[in-house]
């Protein structure tokens, strides 16, 4: 396989069974993914985790802390620093209560899977070290689902700063996908004073890697992605700054994209618009579709190495998990 693209086998007969109608999409679930940023001599970097090998969905492909929107964080009014949260429906293309949710689950999954909260004490600040037991204790119950993250933030008396979040694009996954998710992406740049350390039970390990060395590894077959993780790789090359990057948010397009998959000449169409790098050409046929999906995803996972290539040390502890 050229590329290190994550590849289910499953895909080609599910997609003949949507085309044939036999197959009902599922109904995606709300989710955000907070794409978080630091500036270094060699140019800004960004946090990644891997996630298990064993896990059922996208096992060892690289991506970013997130996860699903939380339903309770869309009634309880919270206090909210930046944006007003009809500010955030518009840009998001939801309610101001779904949009407070999504907000509230970037800044959530980022605290959760990186130790790393954009909240502070009042709209201008930022809390600091978060690696107290105490601290642990109401990240594990958030991730437990034992506690809301409006709770969350209203028993430690915080603010959340929706400031300091760009929305950047938005994915939604393919139709004839088992598991469905409609995910907003987000830019971040770590703040002062905290450090990001791998929290997350789904991630193996961290690293803190320039986009346009992660896109490489990629290129190479080295590192496994999804799309719209190496896609929002792509889109963070022309940035020089953290800065740069949150203040390019604003303008950019959040118009979902959501694969497409048809039949053409005893193929399988599959593409992903405004991506062509994605497009894949699949065989028609059950067995052969599947055994050529197969093997390129075997031949991938084969030369995906235990440590990728990467010259800035993680802020987990002397280098990358």
């Amino acid at each position: 396989m050229a590329n290190g693209q994550w590849y289910p086998p499953e895909w080609p007969d599910r997609i003949r069974a949507l085309a044939d109608g036999t197959l009902t999409p599922v109904t995606p679930r709300r989710a955000a993914t907070v794409l978080l940023l630091k500036d270094t001599p060699g140019g800004p970097v960004v946090h990644m985790l891997r996630r298990r090998a064993s896990m059922a969905f996208a096992g060892g492909a690289y991506a970013y802390p997130g996860g699903g929107v939380d339903p309770r964080d869309d009634d309880r009014q919270i206090r909210w620093a930046g944006p007003t949260r009809a500010w955030w429906a518009e840009r998001l293309g939801v309610d101001a209560a779904g949009a407070q949710a999504i907000v509230c689950a970037a800044v959530r999954e980022t605290y959760e899977e990186a130790g790393v909260l954009l909240a502070g004490p009042g709209p201008d600040t930022v809390v600091g070290d978060t690696t107290g037991d105490d601290w642990e204790a109401d990240r594990a119950a958030l991730v437990a689902r034992e506690l809301s993250f409006a709770e969350f933030l209203d028993r430690r008396g915080l603010v959340l700063r929706s400031d300091l979040l760009g929305a950047w694009t938005r994915w939604i996954t393919p139709e004839f996908e088992a598991r469905r998710y409609d995910t907003w992406f987000f830019v971040a740049a770590l703040p002062e004073g905290q450090r990001t350390r791998n929290a997350s039970t789904e991630a193996d390990r961290t690293v803190w890697i320039r986009p346009a060395e992660a896109a490489a590894g990629y290129d190479k077959g080295e590192l496994l992605m999804m799309p719209p993780t190496i896609a929002t790789l792509r889109q963070l090359l022309p940035y020089g700054t953290a800065a740069e990057t949150l203040a390019a948010a604003p303008a950019r397009d959040l118009t979902p994209v959501l694969a497409r998959a048809r039949l053409q000449d005893g193929e399988i169409v599959l593409s992903w618009p405004g991506h062509d790098e994605f497009t894949k050409h699949v065989p028609a046929t059950g067995t052969a579709a599947t055994a050529a999906v197969t093997t390129a995803e075997a031949g991938t996972r084969t030369k995906s190495p235990a440590h990728p290539p990467t010259t800035t040390p993680s802020t987990t502890g002397g280098g990358p998990v």
